[in-house]
């Protein structure tokens, strides 16, 4: 199935959320996760369905300031 991963076109055969995250190896970088700009929580990731043409976003919090 088509997505599109943070702005990136992609294929891809994961079925939910968290099947992405593994197919791509980005568990550890994940903070939050966007399906079509509506955030997913992390306990949903498991059950969460994608479909074609999807837009996902993967999201990591960073520190800093002055």
């Amino acid at each position: 199935m088509q997505l599109i991963i943070n702005g990136e076109k992609k294929e891809s055969r994961a079925k939910t959320i968290q099947e992405l995250i593994d197919e791509l190896s980005i568990e550890s970088k994940v903070m939050a996760a966007a399906v079509n700009m509506n955030v997913v929580k992390k306990e949903l990731w498991e059950s969460h369905k994608l479909c074609e043409n999807d837009k996902v976003e993967f999201l990591q919090f960073v520190g800093g300031g002055a």
